[in-house]
């Protein structure tokens, strides 16, 4: 049940804006963003999950591109063969890999990010589609991109789009200062970002969050735990 925050630039030349929030079962081993396939996928940085070595969130600097999967709220049943890593979506989206049609992992939001464009490929179990974003600020957790049947969008999205356009030297901290303040509805409250979701019958708390620009040739990433895991506490953003 991870959230992405993300600004599309009206202009070609401004970076894109993007936010994530992590969410994960705190005893499934990870490391922090870095070159973690440098044989496989030279010049590629990431969140690596060390169980199935994909990653949540991976980003190339000198292409301008990131990527970044959400778990969707779809069920489907899993083939005999078990389901392939959503980490490895990510990965190959970096490279510039197609997505194969239908996918052969569990449902999935696939956030595509190249310099000033970004699109969000969806698989349901049933359909892939594929979404470009028009510009603006939008958001995505556990349904479609802006969809309202996700509470936290309804009651945040509204605010993170009043900070479009915020200046670069200002928008990660206001970003990240209504990000702090959505914790003040608790974190199993169904609008929280930074979430406990065992209530929910899911053993995954937010881990940790991201902010990034990305351009044509460059991503700026920043990222920090939560050391508490579904506590926002007092994170401690530093360069990836």
């Amino acid at each position: 049940m991870c959230t992405v925050v993300i600004e599309v630039p009206a202009d070609e030349s401004t970076p894109t804006r993007v936010l994530a929030v992590r969410d994960e079962d705190p005893s499934r081993p990870w490391d922090p963003p870095g070159e973690w396939w440098p044989e496989s996928h030279p010049g590629t940085l990431g969140v690596r999950d060390r169980r199935a070595n994909g990653a949540w969130l991976a980003f190339a600097p000198a292409a301008g591109r990131l990527s970044v999967v959400v778990n969707r709220a779809a069920e489907m049943a899993e083939p005999a063969g078990g389901f392939t890593s959503r980490g490895t979506l990510v990965l190959e989206s970096v490279a510039g890999g197609e997505l194969a049609d239908p996918p052969t992992s569990a449902p999935f939001s696939l956030v595509e990010v190249v310099g000033s464009r970004a699109t969000v490929s969806s698989w349901d179990g049933i359909a892939l589609r594929r979404e470009e974003l028009s510009p603006g600020v939008h958001m995505l957790a556990h349904h479609d991109v802006d969809d309202p049947r996700s509470e936290r969008i309804a009651r945040w999205l509204p605010e993170f789009q009043a900070l479009a356009g915020a200046p670069e030297a200002e928008w990660r901290a206001q970003w990240l200062g209504l990000l702090a303040r959505t914790t003040e509805v608790g974190t199993t409250d169904d609008r929280a970002i930074v979430r406990d979701n065992r209530p929910l019958g899911y053993p995954t708390l937010s881990l940790l969050s991201c902010v990034a620009d990305v351009g044509s040739d460059s991503v700026d990433l920043e990222w920090a735990p939560f050391e508490t895991p579904g506590s926002w506490g007092t994170p401690e953003f530093k360069a990836a």
